[in-house]
């Protein structure tokens, strides 16, 4: 470590970052700059960078014309207002770009920084939404075990994994949690007869009546599980749920905040299993981590609604940096360059080569699992493949040993998570597993 490194880590004390401990960040990585899907340290590393920043670096690091377009924004106008009774040219435009494009029906969007805003922003719609439609009562969200929605106080709620809620509890009241539909290591209740998905939708079901259909506004899942562990859910999971969300007049809120815009081979994830949600949470790529952006867009019935209100009865949400200016210039280059190389075509190309790749890995008698769906992938570590225990420190040691085989990738419990940038190339997907393979052999 260099001189000047060690001054930088020491000055960065200073900071107070995301998910923090003290003895876990004690030499982090100093990142200097970035090109296509690497990065490089003020130690003179080069690192592969197989996360893509976090899940959202989609046109990869040095894009010159996403760089020119926040310049050239902000050199006319950087930021106005978009609250009632003004609005600009670049949310105008990425608003109507966006109107239908994810899903026929969801035309309306309402423009965040992030995604844990984006879903806040959703669950305090279907309670707006309810209580215009006469049923206030309806004010729970249902979500999964595992699921992760953000880190903004009803967010944190939202979210499935413990460790987020030890430190800010107590627990808000109106979020429920349900097992999630994972192929590989399912803890709900499996009925003689029944597939994983059949049961995990089951679950949903039987929490709905069991809470009230009359106090649940809306079921809130990620089609594929991120910070969970990247679960794929099986086929039949999201067909099932869309029909008892409708049954039982309950929204279906889609986070798609690390899935959308290409990731998984489809623009949107939940077009896999041709499935509409009535509420799509987006965010990341849709600026390639350029600018912070994220939003929300509702269904033209929600919409409807929600102006049939009196004038006393306003939709009183809303951010100081709704429809940035500058984000919404980047966000609309960004993707002109999605469709014009086709990301969710590369994504599914590359994603086949390197859930492929990967898979040859599982001769290491720690390889639990591999799964993925377009190019976003996981490698879950296990001390024994029968009992499928995982093991979560061999999974960080991995973790360790492949960053200095230069790849970055993410551990997620005992699951190594790998997002990198669709603009990936075939060889470079091919490092990915030749660098974790190395690292593993020095393991093993």
């Amino acid at each position: 470590m260099t001189d000047q490194t060690k001054t930088w880590i020491e000055k960065d004390k200073k900071q107070l970052h995301p998910t923090y401990h003290p003895k876990s960040h004690a030499n982090p990585l100093v990142i200097e700059r970035g090109e296509g899907v690497w990065l490089y340290t003020t130690d003179g590393q080069k690192i592969l960078d197989g996360m893509a920043g976090l899940w959202n670096v989609n046109a990869g690091y040095g894009r010159e014309e996403l760089a020119k377009a926040a310049y050239d924004q902000m050199k006319v106008m950087s930021f106005t207002s978009n609250f009632s009774g003004m609005t600009n040219l670049p949310s105008i435009q990425l608003a109507d770009k966006l109107a239908g494009f994810a899903y026929e029906g969801l035309n309306t969007t309402f423009f965040t920084s992030g995604g844990s805003e984006a879903n806040d922003s959703a669950f305090k719609t279907a309670r707006y939404y309810w209580k215009r439609k006469g049923k206030p009562g309806k004010y729970k969200v249902i979500a999964r075990k595992g699921a992760y929605h953000g880190i903004t106080l009803a967010a944190t709620f939202a979210t499935g994994l413990e460790k987020y809620h030890a430190m800010f509890g107590p627990a808000m009241d109106g979020f429920v949690h349900i097992p999630a539909p994972n192929p590989y290591r399912y803890d709900g209740q499996l009925k003689d007869g029944e597939t994983i998905g059949q049961a995990a939708a089951r679950e949903l079901e039987e929490a709905i009546l069991r809470e009230g259909a009359d106090t649940v506004a809306a079921f809130i899942a990620e089609p594929v599980m991120g910070v969970g562990g990247v679960i794929v859910p099986p086929a039949d999971y999201f067909p099932l749920v869309r029909a008892i969300c409708d049954k039982h007049e309950i929204l279906f809120i889609a986070d798609e905040v690390i899935t959308g815009f290409g990731r998984t081979g489809e623009w949107f994830a939940l077009k896999h299993w041709n499935v509409k949600p009535d509420i799509l949470c987006f965010a990341k790529a849709v600026t390639s981590g350029y600018a912070q952006l994220g939003g929300m867009q509702i269904s033209d019935e929600i919409r409807e609604t929600m102006e049939s209100a009196a004038d006393n009865e306003a939709y009183m949400h809303g951010y100081t940096y709704s429809g940035h200016a500058m984000a919404c210039a980047v966000g609309l280059k960004n993707l002109e360059i999605m469709e014009r190389e086709n990301y969710p075509a590369r994504a599914k190309e590359l994603g086949k080569r390197l859930l492929d790749g990967l898979k040859t890995l599982a001769e290491f008698p720690f390889v639990g699992d591999v799964r993925g769906l377009g190019l976003v992938c996981g490698v879950e570590i296990v001390s024994n493949k029968e009992s499928k225990t995982p093991d979560v420190a061999l999974a960080a040691k991995i973790f360790k040993a492949a960053e200095k085989h230069g790849l970055r990738s993410r551990p997620l419990g005992a699951t190594l998570a790998f997002s990198p940038p669709l603009s990936i190339t075939e060889d470079e997907v091919d490092e990915i597993v030749k660098r974790l393979g190395a690292a593993m052999d020095g393991i093993g």
